[in-house]
Order: structure tokens, then C-alpha cells, then sequence
């Protein structure tokens, strides 16, 4: 039993739901020299699940190496990723306001899949016991004019956001239809991440 755990992300809506479902979370985020970013390149023809739980399990294991190397108290420790999906095609965080506007031009009328990867590792002398899970959500956008995009994007919100949008923003406006765990389209699906806390020891109720 843990009666803490570490946070490996810089969502503060990660943050903010695991707060409010009463979890105690320390963040362990990444040192100056880890190129962090790097590890979210999509793979060649890399379908949408494989790619989400890989970057998840690459994730999980850069944290449980900095863990150990800063010698921190041992806990579990908590890591998830999310990507919007068009079909097979990969929509992550948009580059810039052009890339932006392209995404949301491209979800725009149509329904798309939300998946969020979370997994935990519990630190051992050996290897880490991990435990993971998926969660698929699915989106309808009602159509949208270029003069909506425009105005959206120029608030700033799609920055940083897998397909250039926030569900829990002005984006939910557009929003005719959600199937699945309205978490787990912010960024941390709470039924699943109950279930691989639980497993590692970190019951929430």
C-alpha cells in the first residue's frame, strides 16, 4: 500500500483529476537534458492503439529510470499519453497555428476516436511490476466555418493539445455527440486508471 504516488506528466488536468478523485501525487517530471518529446514519434503505418500504449510504456520507463537516479523515496509511479485519431491517421499536438487549423478543419462534421493510454510501475529491486490499460472514447464535431477555427486558434487553447482541441474548453461547443470516458478524452480516463491504481496497490475508494 502507497499513500502517495508520482505524477510522470505535465498536464495539470492530469493533476487536477487525480486530486479530485483523492489520489496524493508528487510530480516527477523530466530533467533539462531528457528529450522528452522525442519519445512521441510515430512509428511508420503505426495504428493509433499500438502507438498511444507505446509511448505510454516509453514513457513509464524514462520515469522509472529518473526515479531511481535521483534516489527518490520508492511509490508508484503514474504515466499516460493521448492521441485523437482520424482512421488510422495520428492527430498529436499541432505544430503551430497552421497545423492547427488544419486538424480541426479535418475533424470538423465528422465523428474521431479519443485514446488514452495509462499505465503504473511499481518500483522493485528487479524489474518493476507495471499495470496498464486502454481507453477509447469516440467524438462527433458538428461542422465548423474557417472563421470558427480561426477564432478558436487564436485563443490560444489547441496549443499542446492532441488534435488541437480541449474538450473541457470552448471546443466543447462544437460537441454533438461523446461515446466513451469524458476523462478519458481530457487526458486520464478514470474508470481505468482506478483499476491499474488499484492493482498496484493504490486503491481510490
Amino acid at each position: 500500500m502507497s499513500d502517495f504516488i508520482y505524477l510522470a506528466s505535465q498536464s495539470p488536468r492530469r493533476k487536477q483529476l487525480l486530486e479530485q478523485w483523492g489520489v496524493r501525487c508528487e510530480l516527477l517530471l523530466p530533467d533539462a537534458d531528457e528529450d522528452a518529446e522525442s519519445l512521441e514519434t510515430v512509428l511508420p503505418n503505426e495504428a493509433p492503439a499500438a502507438y498511444v500504449q507505446r509511448v505510454t510504456g516509453l514513457k513509464l520507463q524514462a520515469s522509472l529510470g529518473r526515479l531511481k537516479r535521483r534516489g527518490l523515496p520508492p511509490a508508484p509511479v503514474l504515466c499516460a499519453d493521448t492521441t485523437v485519431a482520424l482512421g488510422r491517421r495520428i492527430l498529436g499536438k499541432p505544430a503551430d497555428a497552421a497545423e492547427a487549423q488544419r486538424m480541426l478543419a479535418s475533424l470538423a462534421g465528422k465523428r474521431h476516436r479519443v485514446l488514452t493510454a495509462v499505465a503504473v510501475g511499481v518500483p522493485r529491486q528487479r524489474s518493476p511490476r507495471v499495470h496498464a490499460a486502454l481507453s477509447t472514447s469516440c467524438v462527433t464535431f458538428e461542422p465548423l466555418t474557417e472563421q470558427q477555427i480561426a477564432r478558436y486558434v487564436a485563443g490560444g487553447e489547441p496549443m499542446g493539445k492532441a488534435g488541437a482541441y480541449a474538450i473541457q474548453g470552448r471546443a466543447s461547443l462544437w460537441v454533438s455527440h461523446i461515446s466513451g470516458s469524458y476523462s478519458g478524452i481530457m487526458g486520464l480516463p478514470a474508470h481505468e486508471t482506478s483499476q491499474v491504481l488499484h492493482a498496484a496497490g493504490v486503491p481510490l475508494i
